[in-house]
């Protein structure tokens, strides 16, 4: 009883309950407990772009609404296309001395500067260039923009990693019969020695040549800073030109479009057990227009049969056992040369705007790199003229592209089991 007693008496009066409570729904009619997160809280806002374009020939851009911040550095010029005969293989050990040594910062400094502050770094690198990056908290966004664009110094240790590392990708490339075809079709609709023919995947670069083609690619002019959850672009670019005050400026060299010959790669391998066959065409300069036949070309395809579009390529994919390669083939031929209906027309619009739009709100990371390719293709991102961009496509501009391959011998590639997988010549006489 005495324990009950004092527990009663210990317990807090409720005066002091209403006190701690603070407001309640006796005195207000919108929320019964302040203290806590609004169970009605605010829209939140629409996305703000703003871009700027420094004096070193930078272009940053930004946007307002993201939840957390992606900064991601491109450089144009950084892919294997940009590479010289001298240089092949240089893009991909580049690849991997981002975030290594250099302007005065060891390689584990700038590791647990990253670390400290919270952030997750990553690189991508391809034909058409290269991007360093990371995402972190907003407001530490800012801080690390330096570790984007550091004058590499090239340590012997940091190259030797760099160089063994590019191998093994090389290496786990060239065992994957997807990848592999993947630089056959471009071989062969650039030919295997023109800059965007060559495979990605090589080895063999030179230190000399790795340093060169870095000091040349990875510079200031011509590159796009693409920045996401940045409350202030004014304060922020004037972060960035203060941050990157030291980096190596150069000079910006737009490349050449690459000539399509529309030849022919076949790998023979029967062990991979299957064909693999791709078709590849010039594609329309218009990324919206683009989406929207690759869309095409999935609705009107078998199972076995997709589309896909890259790096200035369009076309179309097929897998199949070895005794039905030659099916795939004319299926493929079939699917090309066939001008879809317009309810085809119309359900790919949809699909592609909302693939589109959906990639905004998919992830900071993957909205600095919806901003990055519009402002490297248009010089200007606008998020709400996204949709619209895809409305405005007709039925008419997609009959040109598919009349346009029609007339197009394509670029044939072909991996694996292929005894049965018709040659260009073949193929070319159903297309005229």
């Amino acid at each position: 009883m005495a324990y009950i007693l004092r527990v009663v008496s210990a317990a807090p009066s409720r005066a002091n309950i209403a006190a701690k409570r603070e407001f309640s729904a006796l005195v207000s009619t919108l929320e019964e407990f302040p203290s806590i997160p609004l169970t009605s809280p605010a829209p939140s806002a629409a996305s703000t772009a703003s871009v700027t374009k420094l004096p070193s020939g930078l272009t940053v851009v930004s946007e307002n609404a993201s939840s957390s911040s992606t900064i991601s550095m491109t450089f144009p010029n950084a892919g294997s296309s940009s590479e010289s005969a001298s240089d092949v293989g240089a893009a991909l050990v580049n690849k991997c001395l981002a975030f290594k040594s250099g302007s005065g910062l060891s390689s584990a400094l700038i590791a647990r500067s990253l670390e400290e502050e919270g952030a997750t770094p990553f690189v991508t690198t391809g034909r058409m260039g290269a991007t360093i990056g990371y995402t972190a908290p907003p407001d530490k966004a800012s801080v690390l923009v330096p570790l984007l664009a550091t004058n590499c110094s090239f340590e012997k240790w940091d190259v030797s990693d760099a160089i063994k590392l590019a191998g093994v990708e090389v290496e786990d490339a060239m065992s994957n019969a997807q990848t592999v075809l993947s630089e056959s079709v471009f071989a062969a609709a650039y030919g295997p020695q023109s800059p965007m023919g060559r495979p990605f995947y090589s080895t063999g670069a030179s230190a000399a040549s790795i340093k060169s083609f870095r000091e040349s690619a990875y510079v200031l002019s011509g590159a796009v800073l693409a920045a996401t959850g940045i409350p202030d672009h004014g304060a922020f670019v004037q972060s960035v030109e203060e941050g990157l005050s030291e980096a190596a400026i150069g000079s910006s060299t737009e490349a050449p479009t690459p000539l399509f010959v529309g030849g022919e790669s076949r790998i023979y391998s029967p062990s991979a057990g299957f064909a693999h066959v791709a078709f590849a065409f010039p594609a329309p300069s218009s990324g919206p227009l683009l989406d929207v036949i690759k869309k095409c070309l999935n609705l009107s395809s078998l199972d076995n049969i997709s589309s896909f579009g890259s790096s200035g390529l369009l076309g179309v994919y097929s897998h199949s056992s070895p005794i039905e390669a030659s099916t795939a083939v004319d299926a493929m031929c079939s699917v090309v040369t066939t001008n879809p209906s317009t309810e085809v027309v119309e359900t790919a619009k949809l699909l592609a705007k909302a693939e589109a739009i959906f990639a905004l709100d998919s992830g900071s990371k993957n909205l600095a790199g919806c901003m990055t390719t519009s402002v490297l293709a248009n010089g200007t991102f606008d998020a709400s003229a996204i949709a619209a961009s895809y409305d405005s496509i007709s039925a008419a501009d997609v009959a040109k592209v598919f009349s346009s391959m029609a007339k197009t011998i394509p670029a044939v590639a072909a991996v694996g089991d292929i005894v049965n997988v018709p040659y260009q010549g073949t193929i070319a006489a159903k297309f005229s």
